[in-house]
């Protein structure tokens, strides 16, 4: 990974910090490796993170953080005050890792040094004005991404994921499987027929298989369904996400889609089978343990990084970054819906020759 250094930012002794990611739950684990560039750079610093309340858990645990500000997703104009009368000017340092316009906005009520990401357009010249450094958008993976960040402070990347901490794990009965089927939107699914039958084959290959599923009342709906005649799979909905990184640890094996649970299984350095469908790997591919020295490619059947595993079906149209055929939430997928249980059992089977788990 190369990224050009720049003359280190010059911040007082221990200086408080705030970090910004309001997205959802596998992008905040992805900003933990611009945390962690931090917390060794100014191993004395107050670091906080600024977060939406429904991702606060993936942070739990994490040693570089001093502290976490859960904001709701759509604050009312009240809440948006009281937030940033309590952000305001409060900081040495603010770090937006996204373009958007209210990430840049806490960002400069916040910091008296401030950094964030800009578009190439009359928008991102604005904000240029109200910051100190920046960086112009780049499409590469979100890791580097955000370590471009660091770049631009002047201080060293460090390209390690960091998993929530403070859990044992849950199933303790032999060897196991887990599967996560369930992502948050329709068009990165799956289908029923396939993880039915990629169950069955793992337990064939003598492994117990533990099912991972969101507290959500529509996602226990449809894994209710999933998994109804199937009472040998162990269902764990609804876990912390401690308790979902120890499950992960632990286990022979990690089969999921394009998910906040995939990209965990990988930083735990599980086997993990990762299957993708819209979703351009180069940009949100799994981050293996150790890095990613060779990018993702847009489009295989089957490539290997460290401990992931990325299978796809290969259309012409893949990756089409779309939401789906389409286009919407809600949509199918024709390169996930034609995956066959014989392509991923055969990426499953090359995971599992790998003896044990590697040390996130």
């Amino acid at each position: 990974m190369k990224l050009a250094f720049i003359t280190p930012i010059e911040l007082p002794a221990r200086p408080r910090i705030l970090v910004i990611s309001l997205r959802r739950l596998g992008d905040v684990l992805l900003t933990t490796p611009l945390i962690r560039s931090l917390r060794r750079a100014w191993p004395d610093a107050t670091i906080e993170a600024l977060v939406f309340a429904n991702t606060v858990g993936i942070l739990e645990g994490n040693p570089d953080l001093d502290g976490v500000i859960a904001m709701p997703a759509r604050p009312t104009t009240i809440e948006g005050v009281s937030l940033t009368a309590r952000l305001w000017n409060r900081y040495a340092l603010a770090v937006s890792t996204q373009t958007g316009d209210r990430p840049t906005f806490f960002a400069f009520a916040a910091g008296r040094t401030r950094i964030a990401p800009v578009e190439q357009r009359l928008s991102g010249y604005i904000k240029r004005l109200a910051l100190h450094r920046s960086i112009p958008v780049a499409s590469t993976h979100r890791v580097q991404d955000v370590l471009r960040l660091a770049a631009a402070l002047g201080i060293t990347p460090v390209p390690e994921v960091v998993c929530p901490q403070g859990s044992e794990s849950p199933f303790t009965d032999g060897p196991y499987a887990v599967i996560h089927a369930a992502p948050m939107f329709r068009y990165k699914r799956w289908t029923r027929d396939g993880w039915r039958e990629l169950a069955a084959a793992l337990v064939d290959r003598g492994l117990a298989v533990v099912a991972t599923g969101s507290p959500d009342e529509a996602e226990r709906s449809y894994l209710d369904d999933l998994w109804n005649g199937m009472a040998w799979v162990r269902r764990l909905d609804g876990r912390s996400w401690p308790e979902v990184a120890a499950l992960l640890s632990a286990a022979r094996v990690f089969v999921g889609p394009d998910t906040s649970v995939t990209h965990l299984a990988a930083a735990k350095g599980c086997a993990t089978v990762a299957l993708y469908g819209p979703t351009d790997p180069r940009v949100w591919g799994p981050w293996p343990i150790g890095g990613l020295d060779v990018p993702w490619d847009a489009a295989s059947a089957l490539q290997r990084r460290g401990n992931v595993w990325l299978v796809q079906n290969p259309l012409p149209c893949t990756p089409c970054r779309n939401e789906g055929c389409e286009r919407r939430l809600d949509s199918y997928s024709r390169c996930l819906d034609e995956l066959s249980v014989r392509q991923v059992l055969s990426a499953v089977d090359q995971a599992l020759s790998v003896a044990a788990p590697l040390s996130p």
